[in-house]
């Protein structure tokens, strides 16, 4: 099945098993704008398939209260970049309430704010903000690349009892790939995608495709990468990048988001404090992601690149204390 299907299908599991699954926002009834609740309203009803008005703060404001009251929503913002006008609302009182009321109330809400460069959708609409909401404790942040790691990881994000931000690549919806239902994902655990011995990329979402592809032009030039997919930006797997680091000794952070003050940066800076690794990151520039063709380009990080910047890194003098 694809992407979109995939999340759909563990969707409709949840609903199935648990009454107290509701799904709530733009479009849902009609089976969203990618097509990730095919089906959903017919199956449950308009009172469990919620279609909102275009008020996100609204959306997001009954979602926690639903969450507190016992249920377990999974609300649709269409675009992260929406998710703005509802930050409030996530950042203040989604991430916090835990916290503040001592363990007495949980936010059990998954949150799908589809992340990621779009296509001839311009700066408002092709933002990757990962990095904000990993800096926001109290939230959960995933990131599936993969229509098996949709299924499975959206599974653990409605089973996981605190808030969720799931974030699918706006891209990604038409990918195509095996699912396994019974197959389970863990929150935290990343996942080897390709193993290798010169150079460790970690990267998620869409850029772990990019990067396979970087591997495989690297190969043509002597050079074997290790592909780590984090899968999971908060918690990550700390420990699947510590064990790849030493055993290559060069590590390649790269994402889509922009490179200054990204989530790479998180990791680079534990790489420098726990290993000897040479370490490198690669990002966007610092620019709005431009609607024309040329522009937009600007902002994509390629296959390419990566490879180029892989080889370099193995052609490195090793890093030393």
């Amino acid at each position: 099945m694809n992407y979109a299907q995939a999340g759909c299908s563990a969707l409709e599991a949840a609903m199935r098993s648990d009454a107290s699954v509701v799904v709530l926002g733009e479009d849902v009834g009609r089976g969203g704008i990618f097509g990730q609740y095919h089906g959903l309203q017919q199956a449950f009803g308009e009172q469990r398939v919620i279609d909102t008005p275009i008020s996100e703060s609204t959306i997001l404001g009954a979602a926690v209260g639903m969450a507190l009251a016992g249920l377990r929503p999974v609300v649709e913002m269409r675009v992260v970049d929406f998710a703005l006008c509802a930050i409030d609302e996530l950042v203040n009182q989604a991430a916090k309430a835990r916290y503040m009321f001592g363990g007495q109330g949980r936010v059990g809400m998954v949150a799908r704010l589809p992340n990621g460069l779009w296509s001839g959708s311009a700066a408002q609409h092709s933002q990757s903000l990962e990095a904000w909401f990993a800096h926001i404790p109290g939230l959960v942040v995933v990131a599936p690349a993969t229509p098996q790691d949709n299924h499975g990881l959206l599974r653990a994000a409605l089973a996981c009892g605190d808030p969720v931000v799931y974030l699918e690549h706006k891209e990604l919806w038409g990918l195509q790939g095996e699912v396994e239902p019974a197959q389970l994902a863990r929150l935290g655990e990343a996942e080897i995608a390709r193993p290798g011995r010169d150079v460790t990329v970690v990267t998620w979402s869409r850029t772990r495709h990019t990067a396979l592809q970087a591997a495989a032009l690297a190969e043509k030039q002597g050079v074997s990468l290790e592909v780590i997919d984090l899968r999971t930006i908060w918690p990550w797997d700390r420990d699947a990048v510590l064990a790849s680091a030493a055993r290559t000794g060069r590590v390649l952070i790269t994402h889509e988001a922009v490179q200054v003050a990204g989530f790479g940066a998180e990791i680079a800076a534990t790489l420098a404090e726990e290993t000897d690794a040479r370490v490198r990151r690669l990002g966007a520039p610092r620019v709005p992601v431009g609607y024309s063709q040329p522009l937009e380009d600007e902002s994509r990080i390629t296959p390419q690149g990566i490879a180029a910047a892989c080889v370099e890194l193995r052609h490195a003098r090793p890093a030393h204390r």
